[in-house]
């Protein structure tokens, strides 16, 4: 966007404003006419562990948004000299999956659990034998199945069930929707209607009226929208609660609130058939659309959607970066204890970059980063280790490759299902902090996927920014015009990215690892007995 047209675009609110809650940041994204980001602000924030249960208060929601707002209109004001006075559409983001569940009063029953609890396996596996669907532990039908399964005494209270993203838009405007791929998450969609599936729902039902609750599941669920569609505007109380200046006015539209699998494939461009991308930060996920469904069911595989409800098949890990951003923290506290000031940034830098010229199959090293538990691997908790022998060679280029391979070796036993089901890929795109090292994160995806990785020059952008595309496109969307055709034809036309094809011998160290990776599960399996938390 040419500087002298953005103040004027910002005074005439020809703007969209992406908010997304990911696991460790907060971030708001405003973009102009021609989908740039012209401001942005973030928040920092991290889940706890209370009481046995993975989660957030929503005190830092409502903190963390309103802070995230202000430091945007704060750039905004800084690099325009004008100030934010108004926005052409909003949409929300967040991670999906999770439990919030509220009563009649709108009051939160118990404490909302994310994606990262492993603590409804028993549910999990039993509605995935009466859908004949894999229903993965993180997803919100699991956890309320298993709070009814543990007679938990708030069930019966239960009015209304959402998600993080879901929540936030119906504080701001009442309305209680998700947008198609965030429902996807919460309870299987039929791709055909682009609603709940009736069958499942009819199966649960029937258990659920045996359970004499005075609630039927399609009464508390949110409705599903597609992208493109309404979904209400902001009230006065939720203007209030995204900006307590009172500055923002009322009445601004909004778009249906999707997950963080949602905006990774629109920022992405990787909403079409036989496109994939893979997110990888706290956690990981590759998602591939669908020519055609599986051939059969896979628990390591969860079918999600698209925002327009295209079926995708999504490989996801609860482990990524964590234990790697742990180990260059402590490099960090080395690097000052001898005085030497090097910036974060310097240290993923030089480390990362030490990973690509170690031994192929990191000489013999083994490392586990599970900070939680992993459903991929059926280990309930998790306990970060790094594991060695007398003959393993010990480097410092050998342990950084060892642990940017453990961020991928979960993921990787779900990854092996797309080749034993043929599913063909045309092109997959990578995003988040994996990616961030020039380089780095492609060799080693492509290495572990054995398949080019592309990263685009808006790949740093995030989900934010891809929830702000979602907002433009209801905002600007021109009558039967699909979500796939405005990104490729107005948004991503003649964007550069840079295209990394695996190197064979990445590949057999990959896999080499990845045989070791296998047999040492055990080690963790015991620290997961023996060492508690």
């Amino acid at each position: 966007m040419n500087p002298i047209d953005t103040p004027r675009t910002i005074d005439s609110g020809e703007t969209a404003l992406g908010i997304e809650f990911g696991s460790t940041r907060i971030k708001a994204v405003l973009i102009g006419a021609d989908h740039s980001p012209i401001a942005s602000g973030s928040y920092d924030w991290e889940n706890r562990h209370e009481n046995g249960v993975w989660t957030y208060h929503l005190d830092d929601v409502w903190a963390g948004l309103q802070e995230s707002f202000r430091q945007l209109r704060s750039e905004v004001l800084a690099k325009y000299d004008i100030p934010l006075r108004t926005v052409g559409a909003i949409g929300f983001s967040a991670m999906m999956h999770g439990y919030l569940a509220f009563d009649r009063n709108g009051k939160l029953l118990v404490p909302f659990r994310t994606w990262r609890n492993t603590i409804t396996g028993k549910a999990a596996e039993q509605l995935t034998k009466l859908f004949k669907f894999n229903i993965p532990q993180r997803w919100s039908v699991a956890h309320l199945w298993q709070a009814i399964l543990n007679k938990e005494p708030h069930v019966r209270d239960i009015h209304f069930q959402t998600t993080l993203a879901g929540y936030v838009h119906w504080k701001l405007t009442g309305q209680k929707v998700l947008g198609v791929g965030e429902a996807s998450g919460m309870f299987p969609i039929d791709s055909k209607t682009n609603d709940y599936d009736a069958r499942m729902l009819k199966a649960l039902g029937a258990k659920l009226k045996a359970k004499k609750l005075r609630w039927k599941l399609e009464d508390i669920l949110p409705k599903v929208l597609m992208a493109g569609d309404a979904a209400g505007r902001l009230t006065e109380e939720g203007a209030r609660l995204l900006d307590p200046t009172g500055q923002l006015p009322a009445g601004i539209p909004l778009c249906p609130p999707e997950g963080d699998a949602g905006t990774g494939m629109v920022a992405t461009n990787s909403v079409a058939e036989r496109t994939g991308n893979v997110s990888a930060g706290t956690s990981v996920f590759a998602m591939i659309v669908l020519e055609k469904p599986l051939a059969k069911l896979h628990p390591e595989i969860d079918m999600v959607t698209t925002p327009t409800g295209k079926p995708v098949a999504m490989v996801h890990s609860n482990n990524c970066t964590s234990d790697l951003n742990a180990w260059v923290a402590l490099f960090k506290e080395f690097t000052q204890a001898l005085g030497v000031e090097a910036n974060e940034s310097k240290l993923f830098e030089v480390l990362y970059g030490k990973g690509l010229v170690g031994d192929a199959d990191c000489g013999g090293l083994l490392a586990y980063n599970y900070f939680s538990g992993e459903h991929l691997t059926r280990l309930p908790e998790g306990r970060p280790l790094f594991v060695r022998t007398p003959e393993s060679r010990f480097t410092l280029a050998n342990f950084m490759r060892a642990h940017l391979f453990s961020a991928l070796g979960a993921l990787k036993t779900g990854l092996c299902i797309f080749d034993k089901e043929k599913v063909k890929i045309d092109q997959v795109l990578g995003h988040g902090g994996f990616f961030k090292t020039k380089d780095v994160g492609q060799k080693i995806m492509a290495a572990a996927m054995n398949v080019p990785v592309s990263v685009m020059e808006t790949a740093g952008e995030g989900g934010a920014w891809g929830m702000a595309l979602l907002a433009a496109y209801m905002l600007r969307k021109t009558g039967k015009e699909t979500l796939e055709a405005y990104l490729g034809d107005k948004v991503f036309a003649g964007q550069k990215g840079a295209t990394i094809a695996p190197d064979p011998k990445d590949v057999a160290g990959f896999a080499a690892f990845m045989e070791r990776y296998k047999k040492g599960l055990a080690i963790e399996k015991a620290a997961v007995k023996n060492l508690k938390v």
